[in-house]
């Protein structure tokens, strides 16, 4: 599902207008992702959670070469479901 599709979704579902849903969806990314930007984590109950997770400097190879290169340390993101999501998705 594209971001346009769960606009159209939302915006069917709620009854607002879709310029209107689309204020509400990227006002929700940006949230989360300030969150995440300021190492906070966002749980949404039944749903997941959005955190981040720390990655070590590792040495990884070129794979056209061969090689070796240094992969700094870096924070990514990252999403951990809910039970429930996890078994509604398992059918």
């Amino acid at each position: 599902m594209t971001k346009t599709e769960m606009v159209d979704a939302l915006s069917k579902a709620t009854g607002l207008t879709r310029k209107e849903t689309t204020t509400v969806a990227d006002s929700l990314f940006e949230i989360v992702s300030e969150a995440l930007a300021g190492g906070e984590t966002v749980e949404v109950r039944g749903f997941g959670s959005f955190l981040t997770r720390q990655r070590n400097e590792r040495i990884a190879r070129n794979p056209k070469t061969g090689e070796p290169v240094r992969v700094p340390a870096r924070v990514v993101p990252a999403f951990r479901p809910s039970k429930a999501l996890k078994d509604r998705v398992a059918g």
